[in-house]
């Protein structure tokens, strides 16, 4: 089957909040799709790239990228040895506290994280520290709403990375931080709901640094011909373990330097 057929699967999915089975080689899949095979990370990022391409066709706006893999923890578990990245629209941005409806989502978890904002493009071949830290405006603490189309979240990277990196929504807070302000590696995360905490981290978990991430990503973008540009949002990565959400309620990730962002799920 064709890149494109695997992409309609994969919308067609997203679309009927229906889950399919993995698109990697190896794996048992439906018999009527026996020839559905990925199997390596090229054609993965093309399948990603026809199904981001055909949302812009639709009249969405690209508003920055997702880093993925930032765990070295789930990079092993996963077989790879770097991140991954997804195209963040307009569509999935969220205020803090905005209700998002289960509704329109298949199997939510949610992860605290990092959200830089930035005020110049980054378009050089080989990207530093300074050069991130020049052209952020500032950071916000975040929660990504990740799902997965992959059924059971039964997902090896190139399915991952087909599944736009397995992204739904983003939630950003509303108190901008300047990094000079920050310490970036030491910050600590809690995410907590109902008075529960239901996950800890820090800066550190992020690669060891989440600009670490944001320089991976510039870099690989600027490769792409697809820089990341002045206004993009850019989710660093996870500071800490991803939760489930499975019924109504509101989740509360805590950042030290950053304040709180709340993602509140309703029916």
């Amino acid at each position: 089957m064709s890149k494109q057929a695997i992409a309609e699967r994969l919308r067609i999915a997203e679309a009927t909040r229906q889950t399919i089975a993995p698109v990697r080689a190896g794996v048992t899949v439906p018999a009527v799709h026996p020839e559905i095979a990925l199997d390596d990370m090229a054609t993965a990022y093309a399948v990603q790239q026809i199904n981001v391409e055909a949302r812009v066709a639709r009249g969405e706006r690209i508003v920055g990228r997702k880093i993925g893999l930032t765990s070295l923890a789930v990079q092993k578990q996963l077989g790879v040895d770097q991140p991954d990245f997804g195209a963040l629209f307009a569509s999935m941005a969220y205020g803090d506290s905005q209700p998002i409806p289960l509704s329109k989502l298949i199997q939510p978890k949610v992860e605290a994280e990092i959200a830089l904002v930035l005020t110049r493009d980054l378009t050089h071949e080989r990207h530093t520290f300074a050069d991130l830290i020049g052209a952020t405006d500032y950071a916000v603490a975040a929660i990504e709403v990740v799902d997965s189309r992959i059924r059971n979240w039964d997902i090896k990277f190139v399915d991952t990375v087909a599944d736009n990196a397995s992204s739904a929504a983003f939630v950003l807070g509303s108190r901008p931080v300047p990094l000079s302000q920050l310490d970036l590696t030491a910050c600590a995360m809690r995410l907590e709901s109902n008075g529960e905490v239901l996950s800890t981290g820090n800066g550190a978990a992020c690669l060891g640094n989440p600009l670490n991430a944001a320089v991976w990503l510039a870099d690989r973008m600027a490769a792409l011909g697809t820089p990341l540009r002045a206004g993009d949002v850019v989710l660093t990565g996870a500071l800490g373990p991803m939760v489930a959400v499975t019924t109504p309620g509101t989740y509360t990730a805590v950042i030290e330097g950053l304040g709180s962002v709340r993602a509140t799920f309703i029916e």
